[in-house]
C-alpha cells in the first residue's frame, strides 16, 4: 500500500455539492479521485476495475444495501474504507466496522483531518489484513494436520503398523514425489477410503 501522500481514491457520495467539496479536500492533500459513484451499488465492480488505494464513502448513514456492498468488497476486493457519516448511531457504526470499514468518522469530512484519518484507516486495514492472513494460515495448517492424522490412521489399519511407521511411509512418498506431506496425505486418504468403501 503506498504512503498516504498520493493515493488513488474511489469516492462514493450521492450529493453533488458535498462530493465536489470532498474531492477538493482530497486533491488539496495530493490525492487523486479516480472514480466517483453516487451509489455504492456497483462498489465492488468499480474497485475491481479502477484498483483504488482507498475507498471513501460520504453519506448520512449507511443503509442495508451500503453495508452489504461494503461486506462484499471486504470479501472479494479488500481495501481501506473510510466512512464519513453525518449522524452518530452506535449500532450503525458497529455494523459498518463489521462490514469492513477501517475508519468511521462522524460529522463529515474536515479538510485538516483528511490526511490523519486516511493514514489511520490504511494502518488499521494493513493490520487487519495481516491478522486475517495469519488466521487463514493457522486454519490451513490445522486442516492439514487433521488430514495427515487421518492418513496415518488409515495406513496403520491397512498396513498393520504403528503411528511412527505410518508417518515414515507418508514422508517417504512425499520425498519420492517431491510433494508436500499434506498433499500425499490427501491422496492416501482418497485411495484407502476408496478401498474401504469397495470392500
Amino acid at each position: 500500500m503506498p504512503a498516504a501522500s498520493a493515493l488513488k481514491v474511489l469516492l462514493v457520495d450521492d450529493e453533488v455539492v458535498r462530493a465536489a467539496m470532498v474531492e477538493e479536500a482530497l486533491i488539496s492533500e495530493g490525492h487523486q479521485v479516480i472514480c466517483h459513484l453516487t451509489s455504492p451499488a456497483s462498489l465492488n465492480d468499480m474497485v475491481r476495475r479502477h484498483q483504488p488505494d482507498v475507498v471513501i464513502i460520504d453519506m448520512e448513514s449507511p443503509d442495508r444495501d451500503t453495508l452489504e456492498s461494503m461486506s462484499q468488497l471486504n470479501r472479494e476486493n479488500p481495501r481501506p474504507v473510510v466512512f464519513f457519516a453525518d449522524e452518530h448511531d452506535p449500532d450503525t457504526m458497529q455494523a459498518a466496522l463489521k462490514a469492513g470499514v477501517s475508519a468511521y468518522v462522524v460529522d463529515g469530512l474536515v479538510q485538516s483531518r483528511v490526511k490523519t484519518i486516511i493514514d489511520v484507516a490504511i494502518a488499521r486495514f494493513d493490520a487487519f489484513q495481516s491478522m486475517r492472513k495469519e488466521l487463514d494460515k493457522t486454519r490451513n495448517q490445522l486442516a492439514e494436520r487433521k488430514r495427515i492424522e487421518r492418513a496415518k490412521g488409515l495406513l496403520m489399519k491397512q498396513q498393520s503398523c504403528d503411528e511412527e511407521e505410518a508417518y515414515r511411509m507418508l514422508r517417504k512418498i512425499a520425498m519420492d514425489r517431491g510433494q508436500r506431506i499434506a498433499k500425499v496425505a490427501n491422496s492416501v486418504i482418497d485411495i484407502l477410503e476408496g478401498l474401504e468403501k469397495g470392500s
